[in-house]
C-alpha cells in the first residue's frame, strides 16, 4: 500500500481513478477548461459541471458509475491568489451515481479510499453531516455510516447543504476533513482551520423551483476532490504551493527575477501556471469574454514583475516549467523543430500590455491624474476618450497606503 511520502501527483489521480474502475466506475473522456455548447458560464468550475444534465436525469452514454480528472477555473477567488491555499486553476478528482448508489455505500467508499488507499490514519478523520432546516430533515443516513464506521460527526445547516444555485439540483452533502495540526486531532471542523476539508460527497436527492419548492430528483451521489489540496494534505505540506505541482515553479521562479517567497511569488506562479492551462485550451487574450480573464492573469503578473524592475520579462521563462504543467493538464507541447505557441502568446502580450502602459503614462502625465486614487468620472473619461480600462490605469497608479498590491 502507498504511503503518504510516496503518493506524488500522478500517484493520486491514478490511485483515486483506479479505485473507482476496481468497483464499475468508466472514466471519462474530455476534461477541458472550456464548458459544453451553449453554457453561460466562462468556464468550467467544477467536476460536476457537466455532468449538470445528467445529475437531474438524462441518461449518460457511459452508464451510471463515472468517474474523472477534471481541470476547473474560479474567477471568484482571483483575488484571494496569493494567499497559501487559493489557485485559479485547480484539478478535481469526482466519482458519481447517477440513480445508482447512494450515499452510504459513496461514504464507505471514500472511507477506505482513504485510509486504504492514500494511507491515512482514521484517528485524523472527522466529518460534517447537514442537521436538517425547516424544509428538509437530517441526513440520518450519512450520520448513521459514519458512526458506524467510527469517525466523528458534526451536524450543520447551511455548510451541508450544496446547490448550484437559486435553482436546480440540490441536496444534503457530507465533507470530510483531515487534522493537520500538531499533536493528536481535537475540536471540530467548524471550530479549528486545522481541519481541513479534502472532499464532499453531495447527495443529489432535490430540484429547487423559483418559487423555493423542492421536487424529489432521481436520487444520485456527485463527490468532488481537489487534487492540488488533497497532495498538500497527503504530503505533509503547509501551502499548496509547496507539493510538487508547484515545486519547478517555486524552486525557479526566485531566481529567475529575484522574488522573495510570499504573496508576489504566489501570484506570479500560479497565474503563468493558469495561463499555461487556458492557452493550451485554445484560448487567446482578448478584450472580453475567457480571452478577457486570461489577459487579467497575465497582466497581473506583468504588473507585479514590473513594480520592481522594468526589465523583467517573460522571455526568461524555462521551457521546462511550461512542459511541466503541460504534462500535468494532459496538453500537448510545441511540435519538434516548430516554435512553441504558447511562449508567442505570452510575449505578444507583454508586448500589448508594455505598449499600452507606456501610451496610459504619457496620458495621465498630460492630463495631471497622479491618484493614488481617481473618481469613477475620471476613470469613465480615460476609458472613453482613450480606451484605458480601468485595471490598466490601476496599475500605473502609486498604491494606496496600506493597500496590498494588485
Amino acid at each position: 500500500m502507498d504511503t503518504i511520502d510516496t503518493l506524488d501527483t500522478d500517484r493520486t489521480i491514478s490511485t483515486f481513478v483506479d479505485f473507482y474502475r476496481e468497483r464499475g466506475h468508466r472514466p471519462l473522456t474530455g476534461d477541458s477548461l472550456l464548458p459544453p455548447p451553449g453554457d453561460p458560464v466562462l468556464f468550467t468550475t467544477s467536476g460536476m459541471h457537466p455532468l449538470t444534465p445528467y445529475l437531474v436525469g438524462r441518461p449518460h452514454p457511459l452508464g451510471t458509475r463515472l468517474v474523472n480528472l477534471q481541470r476547473c477555473l474560479r474567477t471568484t477567488d482571483l483575488d484571494e491568489v496569493g494567499d497559501r491555499t487559493h489557485l485559479t486553476v485547480f484539478q478535481m478528482l469526482g466519482s458519481w451515481s447517477l440513480g445508482d448508489y447512494g450515499g452510504p455505500q459513496s461514504l464507505r467508499w471514500g472511507y477506505e479510499l482513504l485510509r486504504d488507499g492514500f494511507g491515512i490514519h482514521p484517528d485524523r478523520l472527522h466529518v460534517t453531516v447537514f442537521g436538517g432546516d425547516g424544509q428538509v430533515g437530517p441526513d440520518t443516513d450519512s450520520q448513521r455510516t459514519w458512526e458506524e464506521l467510527g469517525v466523528p460527526v458534526e451536524l450543520t445547516v447551511e455548510d451541508n447543504w450544496w446547490s448550484n444555485g437559486p435553482t436546480g439540483p440540490c441536496g444534503p452533502d457530507s465533507e470530510i476533513f483531515v487534522w493537520t495540526g500538531d499533536g493528536p486531532p481535537r475540536s471540530t471542523p467548524t471550530t479549528d482551520p486545522r481541519w481541513v476539508e479534502v472532499w464532499n460527497h453531495v447527495m443529489m436527492r432535490y430540484h429547487r423551483r423559483t418559487d423555493g419548492g423542492l421536487d424529489p430528483l432521481r436520487p444520485g451521489v456527485d463527490t468532488g476532490m481537489g487534487l492540488e489540496r488533497l497532495v498538500t494534505v497527503l504530503q505533509g505540506k503547509r501551502s499548496v504551493y509547496e507539493c510538487d505541482v508547484f515545486e519547478p515553479w517555486m524552486r525557479t521562479v526566485p531566481q529567475l527575477w529575484g522574488l522573495d517567497d510570499g504573496p508576489s511569488l504566489r501570484l506570479v506562479c500560479d497565474h503563468l501556471r493558469s495561463g499555461t492551462v487556458v492557452v493550451g485550451d485554445g484560448v487567446l487574450p482578448s478584450s472580453n469574454g475567457r480571452g478577457y480573464v486570461l489577459r487579467r492573469l497575465l497582466r497581473r503578473v506583468l504588473t507585479t514583475l514590473w513594480r520592481e524592475d522594468p526589465s523583467r520579462t517573460l522571455s526568461d521563462l524555462p521551457v521546462e516549467l511550461l512542459d511541466h504543467t503541460r504534462h500535468q493538464f494532459r496538453q500537448p507541447g510545441p511540435q519538434p523543430g516548430r516554435p512553441d505557441p504558447l511562449r508567442e502568446v505570452l510575449l505578444d502580450e507583454e508586448q500589448r500590455f508594455r505598449s499600452l502602459l507606456d501610451r496610459g503614462r504619457s496620458v495621465l502625465t498630460r492630463q495631471g491624474l497622479t491618484g493614488p486614487t481617481l473618481t469613477q468620472q475620471q476613470y469613465h473619461y480615460l476609458h472613453e476618450t482613450h480606451g484605458l480600462p480601468r485595471d490598466l490605469i490601476d496599475s500605473l497608479l502609486p498604491p494606496t497606503p496600506g493597500s496590498a498590491p494588485n
